[in-house]
């Protein structure tokens, strides 16, 4: 009896051992848990799109002139439409001539948008001219490439001799590039060549 009684007393004393082993097991901190906190670079390029190499936006510089608020030079997106120049202008004036504007078109790099008054005779250069009549001063816009003798005088300041020398140069030394390529015409000096570059279109 005495042999039974220390036998339940060994089992007792082995299985309580077994218990508080398992508890301090089980309560022990973990070494990988210690471990899984995150590292600092989180903060990822993803988080931070201004390091992410994005390439800003080209911007192009456009000369705002006539009726509207503030005229001056102005950088605009690429993207960017008339009507988005205009309004970084201030809007158009009360004399502004709306009807020959328009505001869809596309801007450029070192394009000039100007807005006629209303009953202004002089034309509105680049884009800003909705749908301009031909053979008409207030629309008139002549390609210079390609025009026609009759077609150049129709220009204001070009007669028949100015519009032979251009057609002849033309010819003998191919397609004009930019506007200022006309002072190597016969007869166009500068004080010429600003009068009439409202009236010309040069690529």
């Amino acid at each position: 009896m005495w042999e039974a009684v220390k036998a339940r007393w060994k089992t007792g004393l082995l299985v309580l051992f077994v218990g508080v082993a398992g508890l301090w097991v089980f309560s022990r901190p973990s070494a990988e848990g210690e471990s899984v906190a995150l590292p600092a670079a989180v903060e990822t390029d993803t988080t931070r799109p201004e390091e992410a190499g994005m390439e800003a936006p080209k911007i192009v510089v456009i000369d705002v002139k006539g009726a509207v608020v503030k005229p001056g030079v102005y950088e605009m997106p690429a993207d960017a439409r008339v009507r988005d120049v205009i309004a970084r202008a201030g809007g158009l004036t009360e004399e502004a001539d709306a009807a020959r504007v328009n505001l869809a078109a596309k801007v450029r790099d070192e394009m000039m948008i100007y807005v006629p008054a209303k009953g202004e005779a002089a034309p509105a250069p680049e884009a800003v001219e909705a749908a301009p009549e031909a053979g008409t001063e207030s629309g008139l816009q002549v390609a210079v490439n390609t025009a026609t003798a009759e077609e150049l005088m129709q220009v204001p300041g070009i007669g028949p001799a100015k519009a032979k020398a251009i057609i002849a140069y033309r010819e003998e030394h191919g397609p004009f590039q930019r506007v200022e390529d006309l002072l190597r015409v016969n007869g166009i000096g500068e004080k010429t060549l600003e009068k009439l570059k409202p009236y010309l279109l040069v690529p």
